[in-house]
């Protein structure tokens, strides 16, 4: 952390470590307030930016899982008389919706102050760069939208909604819409010299719901805790698993960054983190984590000059699962039911040999010649000698179990495939 502070020259950076709940490390250096020689703690706030679009991504979920909204709703059934009304939720979640980047007009050059209002009174001015679902395309407009969406479905203030179902429910006491003391001062740094300059105090409500929120290295690694493992009072667990899915590929050179619903998704060799980037004037913040090891980081700074802090947030965190990463601790459990039982063993499909198992109180499935670290396919019953696949390459499908005249299981189908426990050409 050190050597990240200076070679990147910054005028102060908190960053923290969490392994599910819990903060296990948290540090933080040089000078939250430059001119008056303060120094930052790890309860200093930081302005986070566009991590807060994964509060308004939760929000809509919420709203989804109550039965308020779908995802596939057009935009004009929340938010009628707009040009854009054929845009799905999903698609403004995903940032695959083809909306331009921002609000209309230059509101980064002259920090205008936007208001809530100003949102819909400009929207007809703004541009469908791309087609729907053409390709990735960053909008902090499609996020603001969803804000709306959320305030007009819940029929609550947008950030009443965020502070009173996710704030004060998760105790995240130092996140908040302004900044309460103590905070930090954003600064650029000189590009030729070691002189910073503060950046002017920005509270831009037409931006709330896609980067305007504070908080604090603590805070944030209670929060992404939450992603990865949420409170299901708050979440449901399923839905959190949704969040993290595929949605679109950011990176079509190296498929290093892609997104799911309001998540970012990182590869780092064989590893996906997920979480989010943040930038505002004067400060860069990177959440990251991995949601197999429970392990992850927060990195907040105090610069807004170019800087490469998703790499340093992601190298954090990468050593963080290193150092912290535990294996589960085996324990035996009672023998496999009479319905499963004769299930287990070896099985063959397509000329492939596959191996069907009973852990953790359930059914499993892989490939004989897969990795013991890869992760199985996942079965619950759905009726008598019938399982849904919970997990893998075949989620939802149907594994169906065929037994002979004297109730001995003879094949399985899964995914209509015949499984023989021999090797079988399609035409035996």
């Amino acid at each position: 952390m050190r050597r990240a502070q200076a070679l990147r020259r910054l005028p102060s950076v908190s960053a923290a470590v969490f392994r599910r709940g819990e903060v296990v490390w948290k540090e933080a250096l040089g000078l939250a307030n430059v001119e008056e020689r303060v120094a930052t703690t790890p309860d200093t706030q930081y302005r986070i930016g566009s991590v807060t679009k994964t509060f308004t991504a939760v929000a809509v979920m919420q709203l989804r899982d109550e039965g308020r909204l779908t995802l596939e709703d057009p935009l004009e059934r929340h938010v009628p008389g707009t040009r854009h009304g054929a845009l799905t939720l999903r698609g403004l979640l995903s940032h695959f919706s083809g909306l331009q980047r921002e609000i209309p007009g230059e509101i980064w050059e002259n920090l205008e102050q936007a208001k809530e209002r100003d949102l819909l009174e400009t929207l007809p001015e703004a541009e469908s760069v791309l087609r729907p679902g053409q390709e990735w395309h960053y909008s902090n407009l499609a996020f603001e939208l969803l804000g709306e969406v959320v305030q007009r479905v819940s029929g609550e203030p947008y950030r009443e909604r965020v502070r009173t179902r996710l704030l004060e429910p998760l105790g995240l006491a130092r996140t908040t819409w302004v900044p309460e003391p103590p905070f930090a001062r954003g600064y650029l740094v000189e590009a030729y010299g070691d002189s910073v300059r503060p950046e002017a105090p920005t509270e831009i409500p037409g931006i709330g719901a896609a980067g305007q929120l504070w908080s604090t290295s603590p805070d944030l690694c209670r929060w992404g805790a939450f992603l990865a493992e949420p409170d299901p009072a708050v979440l449901d667990p399923e839905t959190a698993r949704e969040m993290h899915g595929f949605q679109a590929m950011a990176d079509l050179e190296t498929w290093s960054l892609g997104w799911g619903l309001g998540i970012e998704l990182f590869r780092r060799g064989d590893r996906i983190f997920a979480g989010h980037t943040g930038g505002m004037p004067g400060f860069v913040t990177i959440l990251s984590y991995s949601r197999k090891e429970h392990v992850g980081s927060v990195v907040l700074m105090s610069s807004g000059a170019p800087d490469p802090g998703e790499q340093t947030g992601l190298l954090l965190t990468e050593k963080a699962i290193e150092l912290l990463a535990e294996p589960s601790v085996w324990e035996p459990v009672a023998e496999a039911p009479e319905a499963i039982a004769p299930l287990l063993g070896r099985w063959w499909s397509e000329g492939y040999e596959f191996v069907f198992s009973y852990r953790e109180g359930r059914l499993h499935a892989r490939p004989a010649t897969a990795l013991p670290t890869a992760p199985p396919a996942v079965f619950a019953p759905d009726g008598d000698d019938r399982f849904r696949t919970l997990s893998g390459s075949e989620r939802g499908e149907l594994l169906r179990v065929v037994r002979n005249e004297a109730g001995e299981v003879e094949k399985l189908y899964w995914a209509t495939y015949p499984f023989t426990r021999d090797q079988r050409a399609f035409s035996e």
